[in-house]
């Protein structure tokens, strides 16, 4: 019988943007509670129901884990991480009880995986769940063909950034970053990428969004929000239409002038730049793009900066939507006569090994007993389990429901 091999080995093992927006819970409301729900947006080849008793053995090991003073000690030399932050982490462990998996009812090959109780104690488990879920689900298939081929693609990657290297390159160059930790293929894959990025890909290659890669391999880890932080703020006291404004201005506070990258999609990207105004504009450094089209997309941002009379040239595009190589560089070809941009690839980088990826997600649907939503730029990307809620949210925006 095969023995028990872990998929988290290490709870630096995940995106960097889960300890910012950790950081800035713990801050200013450390009290607040909290549900998360998976969910799988495509039809997997073979059932995720069959892999639930593995699942649950990764989730008893995952739940075992704590910082090592290793790990604690590099967190605490990134200068926006701040000393009771790291103090917090040392005592931190994951609890088995906060998180609960079952096959779905609605479809009997699914999962149901649920996260619920203080936000400080099962924000985390978002991208370990998805790890873990991925690699589960491909370790029912052969691992040697799936590895050749992943190489064999990523090799042609690395030919293509050789080609552009020849081409005439405007004043801003292009980067680009490994956001795939989420949707790869393994953990030992996932480190062989990065590695051989490191070594092959530069000057493009600038970083990774997984920390404990970033501190194994000298590159600078990348991140600084995602949906839930702001999804949060839709209960956090203020009006409804006063979310947006209040998560980017407890950020600013929090951060002052570090992470400045605004996640724009979450009630869609019309209804996040009525919200930010020449003050945000000035205060961030660039926003990301995560959902609708992207060209559509930076071609609205630079309008909005235009309008607000800032200088677009010194602000930032982040695209990582789905991004394929050749779509960054389409992007770029665009985009950089004009601006800065940067690429965060994902599946593309750690899971383009010959299999049809999962594309699966966790998301935060509850927080201190009130429905949150996600609304999104692209129809089937959202997430809300109140209807009711989800409607009112829309009317207040006055946006279309996805």
């Amino acid at each position: 019988m095969r023995g028990f091999m872990p998929v988290i080995e290490s709870l630096l093992d995940t995106d960097l943007y889960k300890f910012t927006m950790m950081q800035e819970i713990l801050h200013h409301q450390p009290e607040t509670q909290a549900i998360y729900a998976f969910k799988c947006r495509n039809t997997p080849v073979s059932s995720l129901a069959l892999l639930k008793n593995e699942i649950e053995a990764q989730l008893d090991h995952l739940c075992s884990l704590r910082f090592s003073e290793s790990e604690l000690a590099y967190l605490g030399k990134l200068r926006f991480i701040k000393s009771d932050f790291v103090d917090f982490l040392r005592l931190f462990q994951l609890q088995r009880r906060f998180i609960s998996i079952s096959v779905s009812e609605t479809d009997p090959d699914l999962l149901d995986i649920r996260v619920a109780g203080p936000m400080l104690h099962c924000m985390l488990f978002e991208i370990y769940v998805l790890s873990i879920v991925n690699e589960v689900y491909f370790r029912q298939f052969p691992a040697g063909p799936a590895l050749a081929t992943g190489r064999a693609y990523l090799q042609a990657k690395l030919a293509t950034l050789k080609n552009l290297s020849q081409q005439a390159m405007p004043a801003n160059p292009f980067v680009f970053f490994d956001f795939g930790t989420r949707r790869r293929f393994s953990r030992v894959w996932h480190a062989e990428m990065v590695g051989l990025l490191v070594k092959e890909a530069s000057p493009y290659f600038r970083g990774t969004s997984n920390v404990l890669l970033a501190m194994q391999y000298g590159v600078t880890p990348i991140g600084t929000m995602a949906h839930e932080y702001m999804q949060a703020f839709q209960c956090f006291g203020s009006r409804l239409r006063d979310f947006q404004t209040n998560a980017l201005e407890h950020w600013v506070r929090e951060y002052r002038g570090d992470l400045g990258i605004a996640l724009t999609d979450v009630v869609g990207t019309d209804a996040f730049l009525r919200d930010f105004d020449l003050y945000f504009c000035k205060l961030f450094d660039g926003l990301r793009h995560d959902s609708g089209d992207p060209f559509e997309w930076g071609e609205k941002v630079i309008a909005h900066y235009k309008k607000m009379n800032i200088d677009y040239g010194t602000k930032q595009l982040v695209f990582s939507d789905g991004l394929t190589l050749d779509k960054s560089i389409a992007l770029y070809r665009h985009f950089a006569p004009r601006t800065r941009t940067g690429f965060g690839i994902g599946t593309h980088l750690s899971n383009d090994c010959g299999q049809n990826p999962l594309q699966i997600v966790m998301k935060l649907v509850s927080c201190n007993g009130q429905p949150v939503a996600k609304v999104s730029d692209t129809a089937g990307k959202g997430m809300c389990e109140d209807e009711n809620f989800l409607n009112y949210l829309c009317d207040v925006f006055q946006i279309s429901r996805q």
